[in-house]
């Protein structure tokens, strides 16, 4: 008897322990995020001042419309094609699982992009997928995401394993959509980090801000594809015959 009542509280033992593990469908989840903070910034002309809590340009601070700094909180967006949990101590740890992963912010932005046409995104890149895109997506109440509106940054892409950089994309010269951004109310917002999977990241902060112009960020804004495709079209017209 005494020796099947130790067998059976060693049974008990055993059961209650187990009990201390997470069922094999909760680990993913439970994943702890990468800690890891900004390491090997990239010099550039836009810059995070932790101490202000704003974007600047030589100094002077970005009035932003939107600023998502991810404080113990995912902030409401969410990773198609991947997983994002609160990163340490702060940021969005955002892993890309599949395919094209896909980082949409909340929708009901309702941005004026006349006022605030300047998307800036910091992060560091910790692993990458097989390809960089860094494309941004946005839609309006007249246009969901789409190829026709999209823009890719003008400076900070293309960032290399443990660099910090800022993606800097000015919408009111985007590679396709003319004037829509800045003639809308922006609803939304989708970033593309890698194309394909195994990619992880931390974002720091993103800021939709005001835009003190191409000169003032230091590029030079791209010819809109629309422009140029116009243009080649009226090269390519017959000369009306001469009388």
């Amino acid at each position: 008897m005494k020796s099947i009542l130790i067998a059976m509280l060693s049974t008990a033992a055993a059961v209650l322990g187990g009990c201390d593990e997470p069922a094999p469908w909760a680990k993913l989840a439970n994943v702890p995020p990468e800690a890891q903070g900004p390491a090997n910034p990239r010099a550039q002309n836009v810059t995070w001042n932790e101490a202000a809590g704003a974007f600047e340009i030589g100094g002077k601070a970005l009035k932003a419309g939107r600023l998502w700094t991810f404080d113990g909180s995912t902030e409401g967006f969410v990773l198609a094609g991947g997983f994002v949990l609160p990163a340490a101590p702060t940021g969005l740890a955002v892993r890309n699982v599949d395919f094209d992963p896909m980082l949409r912010s909340p929708k009901g932005l309702e941005l004026d992009g006349d006022r605030y046409s300047l998307v800036l995104v910091r992060l560091t890149r910790h692993r990458p997928g097989a390809a960089w895109d860094g494309a941004i997506f946005y839609s309006t109440a007249n246009h969901g995401e789409s190829g026709d509106f999209r823009s890719k940054p003008v400076e900070g892409a293309a960032p290399g394993v443990n660099e910090t950089v800022v993606l800097v994309y000015d919408m009111a010269h985007p590679k396709k959509g003319g004037a829509d951004w800045t003639n809308s109310l922006i609803d939304s917002l989708r970033i593309d980090t890698d194309d394909q999977a195994g990619g992880t990241f931390t974002i720091h902060q993103i800021a939709v801000t005001e835009n003190p112009g191409p000169a003032a960020l230091g590029v030079t804004p791209p010819a809109p594809v629309e422009v140029k495709d116009e243009a080649k079209a009226k090269d390519e017209l017959p000369e009306a015959p001469k009388t």
